[in-house]
């Protein structure tokens, strides 16, 4: 998976006020190392690398009143078409398209839920460097209260398909772009944490997932969920110590 395909999650990155803190909390849960931006204006970004190729990023938030989000980005050859289409889909621009010197064109946006991603349209970098290994980003999932508007949107923005798969007591849906599964969606099972109304998670593979959700306790972060199995492997939810939502999951 090269991750750059139109479609397809292919970065992900952490907006949070507490940038220090998560270059302390990240890299001893996952081994991650960073690497700070020296340009003036990028707020000290910080690329996070395991085993030397880029896995995610941290930044400040956009505006001052955003709550800490991991968020999930998408490929897309145009960023401007995509946010036309959010609109017409009855969507929300949050952060119109701009330039990410020279690397990339982006956007942030949000679904008529409220669960909020962005897009990358790529130019010199084109994502992540590496997928579904330890420390790495491994899938992408809507917790949403309204699985038949976010069907009807995301078939619009980027011609996902919802393709339904029983598991158990929820009907859990896989989006397909063209011959691939990219992404999921989860029906709100529990109730939604109060500052999310519905949001995109971040699943990073691990190794262990009960180590890896104790760890995260023991470094200052709130286990939400704690580990169980799931039909791709065994996952648990956390938040970090400045409250952002991540999930991991040792996959089979």
């Amino acid at each position: 998976m090269n991750g750059v395909e139109p479609g397809t999650p292919c970065w992900t990155d952490l907006a949070t006020p507490g940038l220090e803190d998560a270059r302390r909390f990240y890299p001893q849960l996952f081994g991650w190392t960073g690497r700070v931006s020296t340009e003036p204006d990028a707020g000290g970004y910080t690329v996070f690398l395991k085993d030397g190729k880029a896995v995610a990023g941290a930044g400040p938030p956009a505006t001052p009143d955003q709550v800490p989000i991991w968020s999930t980005y998408v490929a897309t050859d145009d960023a401007d078409l995509v946010a036309t289409r959010v609109e017409a889909a009855g969507g929300q621009v949050v952060v119109s398209p701009f330039d990410v010197a020279g690397q990339g064109r982006m956007a942030v946006l949000a679904d008529p839920a409220g669960a909020v991603f962005s897009v990358w349209q790529p130019m010199a970098m084109r994502g992540a460097e590496l997928f579904n290994a330890p420390g790495a980003m491994c899938w992408n999932e809507l917790v949403t209260p309204d699985p038949e508007g976010a069907r009807e949107f995301y078939a619009l923005v980027f011609g996902w398909h919802a393709e339904e798969r029983p598991t158990g007591p929820v009907t859990y849906v896989g989006w397909r772009c063209g011959a691939r599964i990219v992404a999921g969606m989860l029906p709100q099972a529990e109730p939604l944490p109060a500052d999310l109304p519905a949001y995109w998670t971040v699943y990073f593979a691990v190794e262990d997932a009960d180590a890896t959700a104790a760890r995260a306790a023991e470094l200052g972060g709130t286990i939400l969920v704690p580990p169980r199995d799931n039909p791709a492997g065994r996952s648990a939810a956390l938040r970090d110590p400045g409250g952002a939502l991540f999930s991991v999951s040792a996959l089979r």
